[in-house]
C-alpha cells in the first residue's frame, strides 16, 4: 500500500558529538561540524558523502550520538501527524524543544500527532548504541561466536554489520526509513487492512477494512467484481469480495504473477487503495512427515533462487528505484523465490511490490539470529508485537510472501554447541511469533526456524536445512545426492570473483594473499579457512590444477578457472536436485549480492554487474530444462523438466563427442512435457543400443570425452542443454577456433559464436553491455546467439570486446 503525507526528505543537519554530551537541542548551538543529511538514510551515508567515511575500512559509529535537526518554516499551521518509518536504534524525538517520544527498536514505525504553527523545529537524537550493548540482560543459555557483540540479543536492531569476517562492519544508525507528515484528509481512505486468498475451487476471496469519512457507504472494485462496503460505525467500513474464476497468483517459474487493482469508489470518484494477487501456499511434508516442499494453488513447486543481503550496506535503501534493478536480475535469471534471513533487516512494501510483480517468492525469516532472545523480558516482547505486527500489516496485500520463518540457526546454534533439544527453542518462536502470524497473515505458512528438522535441526534429510556439504564443508559433488537434501533455505557458498572490469575499477590488487583482496573474501569468524580456500578446493578437485601454485604463476587463468568452477558446481548441484526422483524441493544459493566490491559471497557483485554465477544459475533454473546424471553401471539419465503453465513439444538430443568435435554415438527422439512435469530417459534408449556413455565398464580406451544434450522447439532453437564428462572435464580441455559476428537489429545488438569442436567455460567481456548468457559451454555443430544487453542509457554505442575461455589459447576480439 502507499504512504500517506509529503516526504521529509531535504532540508535535514546532521551534527555528532560523544555520548549524551547533549543533553537537548540547547547543547547544539555552539557546534561548527555540521553536515547536510538525506533522508531517509544514515549517519554512515551522510559520512560517506562528505568524504568521512569508508565503507571498505569502516570506523565504528556505536559510541557517538547523532542529531539530525530540520527546521519546518512556511508550513501552514494545523493539525497534523509525522510519520517516523524507522528510526535505528535508540531514538529520541523532540519537537520544538521538548522531547515528545522515544524509540528503542530499529524496526518499529510511529505515528506522532502535533500541531504546526508555521516555525517549527523537528530534531532526532540517535543516541550512541555501546553503552546499551554493555548492559547486562538475563542469563544466555549460549553464546553465538558468529555475532558480535553479545548485547545485540537485547536490542531491536538489524545483526548486519555486526558480524566479522561476514560483511564490513558498517553501524547502522540514523533515520533508516521515510519521515513523512501528513494532514487530515476526511476523502481519502486510511487505515486499510485486506486479506486475499485463493479457495480450492478456484475462487478469489478479498476481505478488505478501512477508515473513511463519508456519510455514505463507498463502493469497493477488484477484478471485475463490485460490492458496497459495510458501515461498521465511527467511520468504519468493511467489504468482502468474492471473485469467481479469478485469475491466480503464480511464481514466475510456474506461471503468471497476475495481480489486481483495488479501488474505492466514492461519490463517483475512484481511488486506488493497492493491487494484490490470489494464490494459496501450503507445505507439504511428505507421506512420512519428513518432507518439506511449497504447493502454490495445489502445484508443487520447485523454488529456486537465493538469499538476499541489502541493496546497500551504506544506505540500507528501500525505495524501488534501488531495488528494481537487483530484482529484475533475479527474475531474469528465472529464480522465483528470495530468502531475507534473520541476520538481515526488513526490507519495505516497495521491495515487495516488485516481488509481486516480478513473480519471485518471498521466504521472511523475521529479524532473529543465533542468539538466546530474552523473550521473557515484556518490553523485549513488546517491541516484537509491534514490529511483527507492523511489518505483516503493510505487506498484507503481498501474494509474493510466501513462507515466514522465525528466524536464522537459533536452533542450530544451540544443538552445535551441544545443549540438549529442550534448550533449542522457546516461547520466541514457538508461541509469540506463530500467534501474531495467525492473526495478521494467516495465509502465509509458518516455521519455527531456519533450519528445522531431524535428529539434529539442520539435518539434510528432513525438513529444512542449509546445505554446505558441496561447498563449505568440501565434500564431493556426490553428496548433493547423498544428503538426500529436502529443502536448503541456504547453499552453495563460494568466494565468487567478479568480472575483471570490477576488479580493474574497484579492486585492481593481485588475486594473491593480498590483504586488500583477502579483506573482501568472506569467512567465519575463527576459522583457519575462508571461503576462497573453498573455491580452491573444487578449482583442484574439478580441474587438476594445484590452486596456490597456479595463483602465483598464472594469475589470470586463475581467476578465470575461479570463475569456471563455481559456475560448473551450481549448475551439476541444481541439475541433480531438479532431476526427476531427487528429494530435495528447492534450494537457494547464499547469497544474492555482494556488499563490497571483490570475491564475496554474492553471484551478483556490489556494483550490481551480475557473476559467472548467477550466468550459471540462470541456466540451472530454466523452466524448461535438460540435465545429465550418471549412474554409474546404470549409464547416463537424460531429464527433461517443464516447470511452465504451457504443454512443450520438443526435440530430446543426444550425442558423445570424441575430442571435443567427432561424434561417436547419437540419438534424439520427439517428446511432448505436459505442464509441470517431468520425463526420465536413458542413454541406452536413445541411442537404440548399448554404449558405455558414463564410461562405468571400462571396455578399453574411452571413446568420448563429452556428452552433450539438447532441447530444441519447432524453430529449431536449442532451448536448454546440458553437458556430461564421463572422465572429468580436464580430460575433456580442448583448444577450440572459436567464430563470433557481431550483429544489429531492431533489438539490439548480439553476438552469433560458432566452434569447430567443444569449448569449455566460455567468456565474453564487453564494456557496458551485458551478455545475455556467459560462463558456459559452446558445442560444435550449431550457432549460439548471445544478446547483448546495453547497461546504460547510450543506445547507439557499438559493443566491442573479447571472447575467451577456459581453454581458449588467444582472446579473440571483435
Amino acid at each position: 500500500m502507499s504512504e500517506i503525507g509529503k516526504a521529509l526528505s531535504t532540508g535535514w543537519r546532521m551534527a555528532l558529538t560523544a555520548a549524551n554530551a547533549a543533553a537537548d537541542l540547547a547543547a547544539l548551538q555552539d557546534l561548527s561540524d555540521v553536515l547536510d543529511a538525506p533522508v531517509p538514510g544514515t549517519v554512515a551515508g551522510a559520512l560517506e558523502r562528505a568524504g568521512r567515511f569508508d565503507r571498505t575500512a569502516p570506523e565504528p559509529l556505536d559510541h557517538l550520538d547523532a542529531w539530525y535537526v530540520l527546521d519546518l518554516s512556511g508550513e501552514a499551521p494545523g493539525d497534523a501527524v509525522l510519520h517516523f518509518d524507522g528510526l535505528a536504534t535508540i531514538t529520541e524525538i523532540w519537537w520544538n524543544g521538548a522531547l515528545v517520544l522515544s524509540s528503542d527498536s530499529m524496526f518499529v514505525r510511529h505515528a506522532l500527532p502535533v500541531t504546526l504553527t508555521g516555525n517549527d523545529r523537528l530534531a532526532l537524537c540517535f543516541r550512541a548504541l555501546k553503552p546499551h550493548l554493555e548492559k547486562r540482560g538475563p542469563r544466555a543459555r549460549w553464546r553465538p561466536q558468529m555475532i558480535t557483540p553479545q548485547g545485540l540479543r537485547l536490542v531491536r536492531t538489524t545483526l548486519l554489520g555486526r558480524m566479522p569476517g561476514w560483511c564490513p562492519e558498517v553501524h547502522a544508525a540514523g533515520p533508516w526509513r521515510p519521515v513523512r507528515l501528513s494532514r487530515p484528509t476526511p476523502a481519502i481512505a486510511s487505515d486499510i487492512r485486506l486479506s486475499a486468498r485463493l479457495h480450492e475451487n478456484g475462487k478469489g476471496q478479498l476481505e478488505i477494512g478501512f477508515t473513511l469519512d463519508s456519510a455514505t457507504a463507498p463502493m469497493v472494485e477488484c477484478a471485475g467484481v463490485t460490492v458496497e462496503a459495510i458501515a461498521n460505525g465511527d467511520r468504519s467500513f468493511s467489504a468482502s469480495l468474492t471473485i469467481p474464476e479469478v485469475e491466480a497468483w503464480w511464481p514466475r517459474t510456474h506461471g503468471t504473477p497476475a495481480l489486481h487493482d483495488i479501488s474505492l469508489v466514492v461519490d463517483g470518484v475512484r481511488q486506488k487503495l493497492g493491487r494484490t494477487g490470489f494464490r494459496r501456499i501450503e507445505i507439504d511434508r511428505g507421506a512420512d512427515g519428513r518432507d518439506f516442499a511449497l504447493r502454490v494453488n495445489g502445484t508443487k513447486i520447485f523454488c529456486r533462487g537465493a538469499v538476499w543481503t541489502t541493496a546497500d550496506i551504506v544506505d540500507l535503501p528501500g525505495t524501488r528505484d534501488r531495488y528494481a534493478p537487483l530484482l529484475k536480475l533475479a527474475a531474469d535469471a528465472s529464480m522465483n523465490m528470495l530468502r531475507i534471513g534473520g541476520t538481515m533487516a526488513y526490507e519495505t512494501p516497495d521491495f515487495f511490490a516488485l516481488c509481486d510483480e516480478f513473480g519471485l517468492m518471498v521466504w521472511q525469516d523475521f529479524q532473529f539470529a543465533n542468539f538466546d532472545y530474552p523473550a521473557n523480558d515484556p518490553a523485549f516482547v513488546e517491541n516484537v508485537r509491534m514490529e511483527v505486527a507492523q511489518f505483516l500489516d503493510a505487506t498484507a496485500a503481498s501474494p509474493s510472501l510466501a513462507v515466514l520463518c522465525g528466524g536464522s540457526e537459533i536452533d542450530q546454534q544451540a544443538a552445535m554447541l551441544g545443549l540438549p533439544e529442550t534448550a533449542w527453542a522457546g516461547p520466541l518462536t514457538l508461541d509469540i511469533l506463530p500467534a501474531l502470524v495467525a492473526a495478521h497473515r494467516p495465509d502465509v505458512p509458518y516455521i519455527e526456524n531456519s533450519p528445522v528438522g531431524g535428529a539434529m535441526p539442520f539435518s539434510p534429510n528432513v525438513g529444512v536445512t542449509h546445505y554446505y556439504g558441496v561447498g563449505a564443508y568440501c565434500r564431493p559433488l556426490e553428496d548433493a545426492r547423498r544428503a538426500e537434501v529436502r529443502f536448503a533455505a541456504e547453499s552453495l557458498a563460494f568466494a565468487n570473483v567478479p568480472e575483471q572490469q570490477t576488479l580493474d575499477a574497484h579492486l585492481p590488487v593481485p588475486p594473491v594473499h593480498d590483504p586488500r583482496w583477502k579483506a573482501r573474501v568472506p569467512r567465519d569468524r575463527g576459522a583457519s579457512w575462508d571461503f576462497e580456500d573453498v573455491r580452491d578446493h573444487y578449482l583442484g578437485l574439478l580441474y587438476g590444477h594445484d590452486p596456490a601454485r597456479l595463483r602465483r604463476e598464472d594469475p589470470t587463468r586463475y581467476l578465470d578457472l575461479s570463475r569456471a568452477v563455481v559456475a560448473e558446481v551450481m549448475e551439476a548441484t541444481f541439475a541433480e536436485w531438479r532431476r526427476e526422483k531427487s528429494t530435495c524441493n528447492g534450494a537457494l544459493v547464499w547469497t544474492f549480492q555482494d556488499l563490497l566490491p571483490g570475491a564475496g559471497w554474492g553471484i551478483v557483485d556490489a556494483t550490481g554487474l551480475p557473476k559467472s554465477a548467477w550466468h550459471a544459475l540462470r541456466r540451472a533454473f530454466r523452466p524448461v530444462q535438460v540435465t545429465l546424471s550418471d549412474e554409474g553401471t546404470n549409464g547416463l539419465d537424460v531429464h527433461a523438466i517443464n516447470d511452465s503453465a504451457h504443454e512443450q513439444s520438443l526435440t530430446l538430443e543426444l550425442s558423445c563427442l570424441r575430442h571435443g568435435r567427432q561424434p561417436v554415438v547419437s540419438g534424439r527422439r520427439e517428446i511432448s512435457l505436459a505442464p509441470h512435469s517431468a520425463q526420465t530417459v536413458s542413454a541406452t534408449a536413445l541411442f537404440g543400443a548399448f554404449f558405455d556413455t558414463t564410461y562405468a565398464f571400462r571396455f578399453g580406451p574411452p571413446s568420448h570425452d563429452v556428452t552433450v544434450g539438447r532441447l530444441i522447439d519447432a524453430a529449431g532453437t536449442v532451448v536448454a542443454d546440458a553437458f556430461h564428462f564421463p572422465r572429468g572435464r580436464a580430460e575433456a580441455m580442448t583448444s577450440p577456433a572459436i567464430s563470433a559476428t557481431l550483429l544489429e537489429s531492431l533489438e539490439g545488438w548480439s553476438l552469433e559464436l560458432s566452434t569447430d569442436r567443444f569449448a569449455q567455460s566460455v567468456a565474453i567481456e564487453v564494456d557496458g553491455f551485458l551478455p545475455s548468457d556467459n560462463w558456459f559451454h559452446l558445442a560444435p555443430g550449431g550457432v549460439k546467439t548471445i544478446r547483448l544487453v546495453p547497461l546504460d542509457a547510450d543506445p547507439v554505442k557499438k559493443p566491442s570486446g573479447t571472447i575467451g575461455g577456459v581453454g581458449v589459447e588467444a582472446l579473440l576480439s571483435f
